[in-house]
């Protein structure tokens, strides 16, 4: 089968799996930036049971598997009686282990900015709320974001690994069409592009949009 029999016959079901992966990817990376903003907060506290907590969430999912952690939450949970759809147990595996690292990447952003900026809130009578609301985060927020484009990217190609629960993603399409054609190259260098362009034409120009975007609204552009 040539290339263009080949992308005739199997580009909707690869369409189809690109749909998904993209879903899997949007509400991944919604979770674990939740995920990190709270638990890089957590871990800045000065009350050492949320401190406490928070690095042993950290610890644990960054210091664990991912694939272990997906097959935990799909096949493990459900003997404690909690099951949990094949869908949702990607996206939630993926979220909570990305957020794990962007955990740091919160702490890390916030501990950056200038210690004159937290007097500064200070000394104008602003709560610890609004002093991280209005003052701290959006600055950290243009330092966290380069290495946050870099996260996204990882994401991105980890929620390949949601084809191991049978989520039919591009990755498990591309398995799929591969059993029942023995096309390997055609498959996979199928895949190898759609991965591509959503990294290069679609996460990295957002996020180098709105680092853009954050360094004009605080006068750094």
């Amino acid at each position: 089968m040539n290339l263009s029999d080949f992308v005739i016959q199997y580009w909707p079901r690869l369409l189809s799996g690109t749909g998904i992966t993209l879903a899997q990817f949007l509400l991944a990376a919604a979770l674990g930036i939740a995920i990190s903003l709270c638990m890089g907060l957590m871990k800045l506290s000065h009350n050492s049971i949320v401190r406490g907590a928070a690095v042993t969430y950290i610890e644990i999912f960054r210091g664990t598997s991912l694939v272990v952690q997906l097959y935990w939450i799909f096949f493990v949970l459900p003997l404690f009686g909690l099951t949990i759809e094949k869908f949702t147990a990607g996206y939630l595996a993926v979220g909570m282990n990305i957020g794990a690292y962007g955990a740091e990447l919160v702490r890390g952003g916030i501990l950056s900015v200038p210690k004159g900026q937290w007097e500064a809130a200070l000394a104008i009578n602003m709560s610890p709320a609004q002093r991280m609301r209005r003052i701290i985060l959006p600055q950290a927020l243009v330092n966290m974001l380069p290495p946050w484009g870099n996260l996204m990217i990882e994401l991105l190609k980890g929620t390949a690994l949601v084809s191991l629960i049978s989520v039919a993603d591009l990755m498990f399409e591309a398995r799929q069409i591969n059993a029942s054609t023995f096309l390997s190259a055609q498959v996979f260098g199928a895949a190898l592009v759609i991965y591509y362009i959503l990294a290069r034409f679609m996460v990295t120009p957002f996020m180098r949009w709105l680092e853009r975007y954050m360094a004009r609204k605080l006068g750094r552009a």
